[in-house]
């Protein structure tokens, strides 16, 4: 066991513990939950009646008792360390005077007391948010407070909030941070220009999707010198309008990001500084914060500048107008947005000469109408426009992160936020590694890191376009550390650069407002700022990144189990992407809507988990489930309450069983009518009675 650390302990009723941690619970609406213990490579296994009172994310002390008849170690709670801040979402309901929220999320198998009081009445009904507080020894169920009144059930801004509050993210700006931003003056003075770098005679343009409103980054293009192209990366000057300690920087940081729901942005910033002040918008003479670069024909940097800077975007593009000049040759600012992609693509190609991952998993979007209603799902499609502008954004991103880190290198550095991406832990590379031999692939073994970066590349292109690709691509970024701020620099592994930051989006990131600060300090010969207080910051905004994707996610979720509504009893072509000792998840192609096959209700066969191969084989066919197989499966039920869509599996025989079945068949055929010499017109055994032990 060797990755607890602590000592062994006495656990309870005389029984030996191993040891006692510390860990979150994961909690199931069956009752049970896995302890998420930080450092470890698996969580812990605890029964319901072993949790004592504990729900999913409180803070928990464990006595662990080593593996009991299953696949992982086994636990008690000893303590409550704390209990989780994020409140649970449900339906108040009310009799006479006692009142319950009725809870619906997978993760709490309790409905909550609620304290009466008369104004709860006038909320009977409605979804609401509530927070445990205690759950005393003789109450059968836990007791917590209302904390928030979201709105009608299945109403689609109810859901939305809903999703928004159960993660402990806001969906709408207080009236004095409205106000506050509300007082700021739109007007650009002749002092602001004064001492700036002037770029607004210079061809300067804009890329983003179509549905945009935040253009937030721009970029120029002119030929200083035969064969040397200036590119400058103008971002909007956020700081500029947002100063430190102010109401509005407070919220900023608070937030930590913009959130994107299925059907909707939450922004950081209120609307007037994130649509209009700075929003790169054509024809507008907007304050940046740029990093201007001279580049040979070759993509190599001969020179760069960052500082403050006054713009004015000659065009707004969409990707896909941008996409179409780069196809077919004709369009607005042609020259130009040809030779950017023309720098862009040399520059991604050395990129990836020099280890950076290509990982290039299918994102998809869910189209809504007016009222929010999911009407199809798409993939988005990433073409040379996304990766013009994504090379230039790199670039910059890592530019400035060299030239604060890189330019101490020898001395005390200098504190400053950094993105960074650490390698990957060895023992999750060898189990990925197990996991990719079992489909038929293999890596040359290695354990220096970017040789690694370039046999995974290597993968990933060989299992391009097969049912196998998607989940060799999931279990590779499992194998992966995931990107945090730091003030420390560990380089950015996936881009295979050794200083990277965010600097370019600042409108929708804190991390990158801090860059701007801490930029701007340093350029004018400031001292090294406060590493703990910037550190600080930057493990919140880690956090609320994390919290921003999980809602993310489960709005996405949540629209595509709406989407499936009206489709139950329809049969879908899949492929597996998940399996776990219960069930098989069945991702349906092509709109990678994702449901559950459990195993218990798998009549046809019996079947045995393979947890080295993550892998299900049936007892008596011998049917191997694999993450990629291809499958085809019934929709059962769509759960919008537990966003989970249960399917059924469509049995068919493996190719083996169906030979011998056959034969079987035409045997029976024979015996039957010795003159037939086929069993063509025949009632054969089909071999499909066999039921689940």
């Amino acid at each position: 066991m060797g990755k607890y650390k602590t000592p062994a302990k006495r656990g309870r009723k005389g029984q030996s513990s191993i040891q006692e941690v510390t860990g979150r619970v994961l909690m199931t609406r069956e009752g049970y939950a896995f302890i998420d213990i930080e450092g470890a490579q698996d969580d812990l296994f605890v029964p319901a009646r072993k949790l004592r009172g504990a729900l999913h994310g409180d803070t928990v002390k464990v006595a662990v008792f080593g593996k009991r008849g299953g696949q992982r170690n086994e636990g008690e709670v000893i303590e409550i360390i704390k209990r989780t801040e994020k409140p649970f979402i449900g339906i108040l309901q009310i009799t006479g005077e006692q009142a319950w929220v009725i809870t619906e999320g997978k993760n709490m198998p309790h409905d909550i007391i609620i304290p009466f009081e008369p104004g709860l009445k006038e909320h009977n009904g409605l979804k609401v948010a509530a927070i445990v507080d205690q759950w005393p020894r003789k109450s059968e169920e836990p007791i917590g407070h209302i904390v928030n009144v979201l709105g009608k059930p299945g109403d689609n801004n109810t859901e939305m909030h809903a999703i928004l509050t159960e993660f402990g993210l806001p969906y709408k700006f207080d009236q004095k941070v409205e106000a506050a931003a509300a007082d700021i003056s739109e007007e650009i003075t002749p002092a602001d220009i004064k001492s700036r770098r002037d770029f607004r005679n210079i061809t300067t343009l804009t890329i983003d999707p179509e549905d945009a409103k935040d253009f937030d980054d721009a970029l120029s293009l002119r030929e200083v010198k035969p064969g040397i192209w200036e590119v400058g990366v103008h971002i909007a000057d956020v700081t500029h309008y947002v100063r430190p300690d102010t109401l509005l920087d407070k919220e900023a940081l608070d937030r930590g990001t913009s959130v994107y729901l299925a059907d909707r942005t939450v922004p950081m910033l209120p609307e007037k500084l994130s649509n209009r002040l700075c929003s790169l918008r054509p024809n507008e003479e907007k304050l940046c914060f740029s990093a201007v670069f001279e580049i040979d024909q070759k993509g190599r940097v001969q020179d760069r500048w960052f500082g403050r800077t006054v713009i004015k975007s000659d065009f707004r593009f969409s990707y896909e107008q941008a996409q179409d000049i780069i196809e077919n040759q004709k369009g607005p600012l042609l020259n130009e947005v040809l030779k950017l992609h023309e720098l862009a693509s040399i520059i991604r190609q050395e990129r990836f000469r020099k280890g950076s991952i290509s990982f290039e998993r299918p994102e998809m979007k869910v189209i809504v109408d007016k009222e929010g209603k999911p009407v199809e799902i798409v993939q988005k499609v990433t073409k040379e426009a996304n990766w013009l502008i994504e090379e230039f954004m790199l670039l910059a991103n890592r530019e400035v992160a060299y030239l604060i880190g890189a330019k101490n290198a020898g001395k005390k550095p200098k504190t400053f936020v950094y993105r960074i991406h650490e390698e990957p832990n060895l023992d999750k590379i060898e189990a990925f590694r197990t996991f990719i031999h079992h489909l038929g692939y293999s890596m040359k073994p290695t354990n220096n890191a970017r040789e690694l970066s370039g046999e995974i590349n290597t993968l990933l292109e060989s299992a391009k376009g097969k049912p196998e690709e998607g989940a060799i691509e999931i279990m590779a970024l499992r194998s992966m550390a995931r990107a945090r701020y730091s003030t420390d620099n560990m380089g950015h592994y996936g881009l295979a650069f050794d200083y990277y930051t965010h600097f370019t989006s600042p409108i929708r990131r804190y991390p990158d407002m801090m860059v701007h600060r801490m930029l701007a300090h340093y350029l004018d010969s400031g001292k090294s700022l406060d590493k703990k207080s910037y550190e600080d910051k930057c493990k919140h905004s880690s956090e609320r990144e994390q919290l921003a994707t999980e809602a993310e996610r489960a709005s996405i979720k949540y629209k595509m189990v709406e989407f499936m509504q009206d489709k139950i009893g329809l049969e879908f072509d899949g492929n597996v992407s998940g399996i776990t000792e219960w069930g098989i998840f069945v991702e349906l192609n092509p709109t990678k809507v994702e449901g559950l096959v459990a195993l218990r209700e798998i009549k046809e066969d019996y079947f045995i988990y393979d947890d080295e191969t993550m892998s299900l084989r049936g007892k008596s066919s011998g049917k191997r489930f694999v993450l990629g197989t291809p499958v085809k499966v019934k929709v059962v039920k769509a759960n919008l309450e537990q966003k989970q869509l249960d399917f059924a599996l469509i049995w068919e025989e493996p190719l083996e069983q169906k030979k011998n079945d056959t034969k079987k068949g035409e045997n029976a055929k024979k015996r039957e009518n010795p003159n037939r010499r086929d069993g063509s017109k025949g009632k054969g055994k089909t071999g499909n009675n066999r039921k689940r032990s």
